[in-house]
């Protein structure tokens, strides 16, 4: 596709992408993914929070996203609080700059408008407005693609995220609650499309079948304290669960099990560390799964999976294995229900090893029913994706002749 006067369009994709999260990254890959298959001329870069890795990793240019690299480190000296707020002043100019040299700007999926985890108003949600603002501005087509939202208590975050979208040229989200919250928070979604999670767009090894005996146990951990409103009581959530997390490895090693532990942050490794160090038991060992395709593998060789992170649920959803999800805000809830799995969700803050037990051992009883549930959730999946796609085209590349964006949402 090609830009009035002929040039090659220009597109940018933002956000946290190459820091460490393995879901974000996967939501990116799928973007560049459908770039490349519709629009092979666009000249693609990056504006993001690990510029080296997503350079190396996709072979795009990119641009780290805040001047100041202590941006999400605590600032307690006076100097590193007087370079966070000149960051935040460099950072506006540095983000109009860069937003007008592109046709379109991207956000690909990533949960940026909810605060389900710990998050600073002038943290992200300001990189975000200034995004948007910027491309307001400047005449640029912001895109909020496949997006998570939840309602938002903090009053200033809350104000921020809902300007962003506001000023937002397109969105769609990636689960109706999404869509309802930004509602609630007095954005009109009226043309506003609800598709599955964009990772569902990644290609995927083919499904492991049950064996005798049994094959392992991917379990799904998280470096979980709670979400923005749970700051006080972080560390007693992030104890029960790998309390709970922990009984519940265990009694799987006592039952012959074999584990497999897998992260989708960097900062989950600490948590691994922590079970293997309590479990003890050469039956437990942890995959060094460093993208979404890795980690695809690793469930797709699962009997079962049980999870915390969201991109964790998708990837094993994806590769139809049966799985629980630990589930830690209503994003998890809904994608079970899309999947036909809402039976096997179980409370990441209060987590009831011998509960948990329970619903592990009724999945694995009905493995054969859930593969074939999940078989067929997966192809009505693909073709909702499909629509996704082309309704970005119709909006964001107009010159092509494609089905207008509207007529092509799923309904709710």
């Amino acid at each position: 596709m090609k830009p009035v006067g002929g040039a090659p369009v220009r597109v940018g994709v933002f956000g946290l992408l190459g820091s460490g999260n393995l879901g974000n990254d996967g939501s990116l890959e799928a973007v560049l993914g459908y770039l490349r298959r519709e629009h092979p001329g666009a000249v693609v870069d990056a504006f993001c929070g690990g510029p080296e890795v997503v350079g190396a990793r996709y072979g795009i240019p990119a641009t780290r996203l805040h001047w100041y690299r202590g941006e999400y480190r605590t600032a307690s000296r006076a100097g590193a609080v007087v370079a966070k707020g000149l960051g935040k002043l460099v950072d506006a100019v540095r983000t109009a700059a860069w937003v007008r040299r592109h046709d379109v700007v991207i956000v690909p999926g990533m949960g940026v408008l909810e605060a389900t985890l710990p998050l600073r108003p002038w943290g992200f949600p300001y990189a975000l407005f200034l995004l948007c603002a910027s491309g307001r501005l400047v005449g640029t087509r912001v895109a909020l693609v496949g997006v998570g939202a939840a309602p938002i208590g903090n009053r200033p975050t809350r104000a921020l995220v809902r300007r962003s979208a506001r000023l937002a040229a397109y969105r769609s989200y990636r689960d109706a609650l999404s869509r309802d919250a930004m509602r609630a928070m007095g954005v009109d979604t009226g043309r506003d499309g609800v598709y599955p999670d964009l990772a569902f767009a990644l290609p995927a090894p083919p499904a492991g079948a049950p064996s005798d005996p049994p094959g392992p146990v991917c379990v799904g951990v998280m470096d979980f304290h709670g979400g923005n409103d749970d700051r006080a009581r972080s560390e007693e959530i992030n104890r029960r669960y790998l309390d709970g997390t922990t009984r519940f490895v265990r009694a799987l090693v006592e039952d012959g099990r074999r584990v497999r532990l897998l992260i989708g942050d960097e900062v989950d490794g600490q948590v691994v560390s922590a079970i293997l160090d309590a479990v003890d038991s050469p039956l437990v060992t942890a995959a060094g799964a460093t993208s979404l395709a890795e980690l695809m593998k690793e469930t797709a060789a699962a009997e079962t999976v049980v999870a915390t992170r969201y991109h964790n649920l998708v990837c094993a959803l994806k590769v139809g294995t049966p799985t629980l999800a630990l589930s830690y805000a209503a994003k998890s809830d809904a994608l079970m229900a899309r999947m036909g799995l809402e039976a096997y969700c179980h409370p990441a803050r209060e987590v009831d090893a011998d509960r948990l037990l329970e619903q592990f051992r009724e999945l694995e009883q009905r493995s054969a029913e859930l593969r074939r549930t999940l078989a067929e959730r997966n192809l009505i999946t693909a073709r909702q994706l499909e629509q996704q796609f082309a309704a970005l085209t119709s909006s964001l590349f107009p010159t092509t002749d494609h089905t207008p964006a509207h007529a092509l949402r799923e309904t709710p």
